[in-house]
């Protein structure tokens, strides 16, 4: 073979050789992180642990559910801010993270920091109370936080939660002196709470509404505009004479800022894929979750809605990080 036949295979071969080195693998390659801000129960775990299942049996990688409490979900979405942009490392967001930048200071920019995957769905809440208290409605732990100003407890996962809002509203509209006491996500205030250690919290329907079925927790209200066909005996707060006090638990999955758009479209479509399932659906809506869905612009467009709606209530009300 002559020299120059000799050099053409070589740059052939080496050409080659670059061409297959920069051909970008494929995605997902390795297991994909789930970040859950909160502690393991409570609803945005579930949802998280159910999705991320659908997803990993769909993508053919596992994706890992990896549990960062603290500081009312800040302490897991730092994480996430500090993730490489690489459809590797994605979390479970809720309500907390529309109200978080109104209460305190963060170390992470809300606006700039993420990407918006895909909006997941609600979860209503529930009014529970320790049966080892008297009150039997709304209306009668109304009367006993009167009765003992600043005496009477309510849990939350934390501050800016939906039940951290429910309990500030309920303390405003009612014009009552309750004292809020933070934990590091629901399923440990509603241990607290099933112990008798805090007398009540407003929790997500599927974690409380088993323990009330079995006598362990009094139901007082829903946080629905209209009762839920799962307790159809557990009246509204609206009905009990609190017009306009409806809120349900919201939730939607996030990424690092400047994750590739290819990338986020795929988890988007996974997600829908997941939240779309038949079986899936059925199973979370027996137990009061609506799943939704949809494309990045919506969630984005609804968690922004949602920064307005609490910036104007928390001014309004006056709701404070306290206790955080």
């Amino acid at each position: 073979m002559s020299v120059s036949r000799r050099a053409l295979l070589a740059a052939l071969i080496a050409s080659s050789s670059i061409a297959f080195a920069a051909d970008p693998p494929k995605y997902p390659s390795k297991p994909i992180k789930f970040i859950v801000p909160v502690p393991p129960g409570g609803g945005v775990d579930l949802l998280a642990r159910v999705v991320g299942q659908k997803m990993g049996d769909s993508m053919g990688v596992p994706v890992v559910i990896e549990n960062k409490p603290g500081a009312s979900a800040a302490i897991g979405t730092e994480a996430l801010a500090k993730s490489p942009p690489d459809g590797y490392t994605i979390m479970m967001a809720y309500t907390a993270h529309a109200t978080n930048p109104l209460l305190s200071k963060l170390p992470y920019d809300t606006e700039k920091d993420f990407t918006v995957v895909a909006f997941v769905g609600y979860i209503p809440l529930i009014l529970v109370m320790n049966p080892a208290y008297p009150s039997n409605s709304v209306k009668d732990l109304v009367a006993m936080a009167k009765a003992k100003p600043g005496a009477v407890q309510y849990a939350s996962g934390g501050a800016g939660a939906g039940a951290h809002l429910s309990g500030e509203l309920l303390k405003q509209m009612a014009n009552v002196d309750i004292t809020h006491v933070p934990y590091k996500g629901n399923a440990p205030a509603l241990n607290d709470v099933l112990g008798g250690q805090v007398p009540f919290m407003f929790d997500t329907l599927p974690t409380s509404l088993p323990h009330v079925k079995a006598g362990k927790l009094k139901a007082l209200a829903v946080t629905t505009e209209k009762r839920t066909p799962l307790a159809p005996d557990i009246p509204t707060m609206v009905e009990q004479g609190w017009p306009g006090f409806v809120i349900s638990a919201w939730y939607a999955v996030l990424a690092p800022a400047g994750t590739p758009r290819d990338l986020v479209a795929r988890l988007n479509a996974e997600i829908n894929k997941a939240v779309k399932d038949p079986d899936l659906q059925k199973r979370m809506g027996e137990q009061g979750i609506e799943l939704v869905g949809g494309t990045p612009e919506e969630a984005q467009k609804f968690i922004d809605s949602e920064v307005v709606r609490w910036r104007q209530v928390i001014k309004e009300k006056g709701i404070t990080a306290e206790g955080r």
